[in-house]
């Protein structure tokens, strides 16, 4: 009988242990496919922008090769100059043929200060342009504020695909007097997850217009499409085949614990360094938890956050957090160059997160969102040097002697601000 035990109990210990060896990619690829579906694809290239400058000269050049279609989805088109030239190029190839579709959500419009109107809508329509605005303000208002569309997804052809943290305004390339240059990571994909992301297109229009979208019979590749020159000089694996992508989409009611769970999956199985970048990092419960697990378990966790915000209650309730996680041995880096707006995640230099998703309550219970699953080392490390840059030329370190030279109203208010946690 105690033999029995002993040897059930070896091999419960041997099961368990083996569990917490898995990979962080592994673990989060399988809870991805057996939980929601997920499928991951092999054979994509993904090129990485870490300015507004690269990704708008990149997605210019492809709207004009474009020739069978365009979709656009966005959380606003800000009516300024960078939209009024992306709006004529899409206007010349309506023109020539090409079927251009673009979504915008109502609340990300109304939100920023050079809103698309009705009669600017009108306008584009009347060139060919069909766009539509998702869920538009409507008394009583605030009902329309709880669930946003804040994915950002382009794809052109069927062949190529854009997806990441950036809008369509002139603040991604020339920053805000508030605050300086505004940084964000965004990226093109080409292989087998555009497909992917089509239909995420395809789905959120039907639902937004009543109208579905045809099957193309008549897509056509486009010309091999090159990095941006500096990037690839830097960087050249960033263009790279990937080893595998999932496209981890969230609808709010029917997947709505997807991107959380994702990020649960991989904090707590990383097994030895986690690095985070995110704009609004003001994380639920059960994510902080996961991180400070990670903490007592030895993995190194960094993060980064901006001094600054385009919210001005967000740096503080952001403060708080990181304050929190300092405390328990995270490293914390403020940034100081800029807002830094890039939503982006490494585990064990073998993984990354990226995409639409911030790590606040917004995106984690409300609004639709999309990211990519890149389970990658040229990515991934790609990524990390992003970071190490950063960290090294514009943050400086949260350490308890550094936040005790913050004023007392401003620790007050890192504290008493965090009751808009759920709101945020």
């Amino acid at each position: 009988m105690f033999r029995k035990t002993l040897t059930s109990l070896l091999f419960l210990v041997c099961a368990l242990a083996a569990t917490a060896q898995e990979r962080a990619d592994s673990a989060a690829v399988r809870m991805l496919r057996s939980d929601f579906g997920v499928e991951f694809t092999e054979g994509n290239t993904l090129t990485l922008f870490r300015t507004g400058q690269e990704k708008f000269d990149d997605l210019f050049d492809a709207v004009r090769r474009a020739r069978a279609y365009i979709y656009m989805e966005y959380f606003n088109f800000r009516n300024d100059s960078i939209s009024a030239l992306l709006f004529d190029l899409l206007a010349e190839r309506a023109a020539a043929g090409v079927e251009v579709r673009a979504l915008f959500d109502g609340f990300g419009n109304s939100s920023n200060n050079r809103p698309l109107k009705p009669h600017h809508v009108a306008a584009l329509r009347r060139r060919g342009i069909d766009i539509v605005e998702f869920d538009p303000l409507k008394f009583p208002w605030v009902n329309h504020a709880v669930t946003r569309d804040h994915r950002k997804i382009v794809v052109i052809d069927g062949q190529v695909a854009y997806t990441g943290g950036m809008n369509v305004a002139d603040y991604y390339i020339t920053g805000k007097p508030e605050f300086g240059d505004w940084r964000d990571i965004h990226c093109r994909i080409q292989g087998a997850a555009v497909a992917q992301l089509e239909q995420i297109f395809t789905n959120f229009w039907l639902k937004a217009t009543g109208r579905p979208v045809e099957a193309r019979a008549d897509d056509l590749p486009l010309p091999a499409a090159t990095a941006p020159a500096a990037e690839a000089e830097a960087q050249p694996a960033t263009a790279g085949p990937t080893a595998m992508v999932g496209v981890v989409d969230r609808v709010p009611r029917q997947t709505p614990k997807i991107i959380k769970r994702t990020f649960l999956s991989l904090i707590d199985n990383a097994q030895t360094q986690i690095q985070i970048i995110n704009p609004y990092f003001i994380p639920g419960g059960k994510i902080m938890r996961a991180l400070k697990r990670a903490l007592r378990r030895g993995v190194d966790v960094q993060i980064m956050v901006s001094d600054k915000s385009d919210i001005p209650v967000t740096p503080r309730v952001v403060e708080h957090c990181v304050h929190r996680l300092m405390k328990h041995g995270a490293e914390v880096y403020m940034y100081t160059g800029g807002f830094h707006h890039s939503k982006i995640m490494m585990v064990d230099s073998c993984v990354s997160f990226l995409g639409s998703a911030n790590l606040n309550s917004r995106s984690l219970r409300y609004d639709y969102e999309c990211n990519l699953l890149v389970a990658d080392t040229a990515t991934t490390r790609r990524l990390q040097h992003i970071f190490e840059t950063d960290k090294q030329t514009r943050c400086y370190r949260l350490t308890p002697e550094a936040w005790r030279t913050y004023s007392h109203s401003r620790r007050f208010a890192a504290w008493f601000y965090q009751i808009l946690t759920p709101f945020l």
